[in-house]
């Protein structure tokens, strides 16, 4: 029993390095979609996570962001230079401030996840049927709280 266990566990370490390096060697790809927007991976994590509706007070984008309040601060302060994010005051208490995406930044937030979500040529190369059995795998795998984030549920299409 316990080397069918450590077998599985093997297996499943090098699934996931090959996953892994994968989405590495991919990286130049969804970089040029951020730098083509002046965007920085964080700033895209900022991005994702706000909302044309719901804001987020500082505090809690921070808590999120697992940065103190001042790095938070700088992240909307490029996000609202690029006209992605404003901060507008709460309904509830005059004292907060809410950060909440633009138009432009929803805008932005849908076109980087479709550009994402679009399959690198490495992957469009692999035959039919292996990309079926792909996405027949990655179907039962749990997915995360942080997993709307990804899939872009919270953003508006502007």
């Amino acid at each position: 029993m316990a080397a069918r266990a450590k077998a599985k566990s093997q297996i499943a370490a090098r699934a996931w390095q090959l996953l892994f390096d994968f989405f590495v060697a991919t990286r130049p790809e969804r970089d040029r979609t951020l730098e083509s927007r002046n965007l920085t991976a964080n700033d895209s994590r900022a991005l994702m996570s706000l909302d044309v509706d719901a804001g987020k007070t500082m505090g809690t984008l921070a808590r999120e962001w697992r940065c103190d309040a001042s790095n938070a601060t700088w992240v909307v302060d490029r996000l609202e230079k690029l006209g992605y994010a404003r901060r507008r005051s709460s309904l509830t208490d005059r004292r907060a401030k809410l950060v909440v995406l633009t138009q432009k930044g929803a805008r932005a937030k849908f076109d980087i996840l479709d550009e994402f979500h679009t399959p690198p040529a490495a992957f469009l190369a692999l035959e039919r049927d292996d990309l079926l059995a792909i996405t027949h795998i990655l179907e039962k795998m749990p997915r995360p709280a942080t997993a709307a984030l990804a899939t872009g549920k919270g953003s508006k299409k502007a």
